[in-house]
């Protein structure tokens, strides 16, 4: 296995360009108009991320749990990964679900004890009500020492309300109520329903007092310069980081 890059190997992963980052806030902006463009360079993104810690993806297993219709497994599959989806919801999946795709929920993965190199959860722990069980299953399927990238928005980010951000700061009822106003929708997301109020410190905190996984990185998945050290600042984290990246390592059983 190609050795790990991160914070706990004693290296770090270099912090990402302006660029990369300006690029991915435009193609967000355009999330709802053009969300192949938007998925697509994430997915890209996201798996140069995952290479970056892991090596090369290709020939290996990678699990994609909450992967909606499937941007990422398809890029993984693209680089020569054996990956496969797990989606709970079949609306997400859309007419044409990916190959390799399977309807099934993260808390009850249909899959053996340590059977994948590399589990990958983008964007889903904040719609879960139960994060660390979410975590456990995903640390499960992992093989000791196999790679987990988990990535979320937390609640107190500007984009921590989705679709009705960045309104959430004056309360998610209002919040929905003003993004029915202006676009004649009903939100996709309600609180307490299919997103929930994840903070960065209570997360970071958990996770280090876990045995299952060790953590080699915490750092904000989009932010260009200092990305390991806004999430050290309790209080400025919450807002700063914006997506806090979780790379864990699956810890001999």
């Amino acid at each position: 296995m190609t050795a790990p890059h991160g914070e706990g190997t004693g290296t770090r992963l270099k912090d990402p360009s302006i660029r990369r980052s300006l690029t991915l806030f435009r193609a967000f902006r355009r999330e709802q108009d053009d969300p192949e463009t938007c998925y697509s360079l994430l997915a890209r993104d996201a798996a140069d991320q995952v290479e970056a810690y892991d090596g090369p993806v290709g020939g290996r297993t990678v699990v994609d749990v909450g992967g909606g219709s499937g941007y990422f497994t398809e890029e993984f599959r693209r680089r020569g990964a054996h990956a496969y989806l797990f989606e709970p919801d079949v609306r997400e999946l859309g007419q044409k679900p990916p190959v390799a795709s399977v309807v099934a929920d993260g808390y009850l993965l249909p899959l053996g004890d340590g059977v994948a190199d590399v589990t990958f959860s983008s964007n889903v722990l904040e719609h879960v009500a139960d994060p660390q069980t979410f975590l456990s299953e995903l640390a499960r399927v992992t093989r000791p020492d196999g790679l987990i990238y988990v990535s979320f928005t937390n609640w107190l980010s500007p984009w921590g309300g989705h679709e009705w951000a960045p309104w959430h700061y004056f309360g998610a009822e209002r919040a929905r109520a003003r993004y029915h106003r202006r676009t004649g929708k009903t939100a996709k997301h309600t609180l307490g329903e299919n997103l929930f109020a994840v903070h960065i410190g209570t997360t970071l905190r958990q996770v280090r007092a876990r045995d299952d996984v060790t953590v080699v990185s915490a750092r904000s998945r989009y932010w260009p310069f200092l990305a390991s050290a806004v999430t050290k600042t309790p209080g400025l984290r919450e807002f700063a980081t914006w997506n806090l990246l979780l790379i864990l390592r699956r810890c001999p059983p």
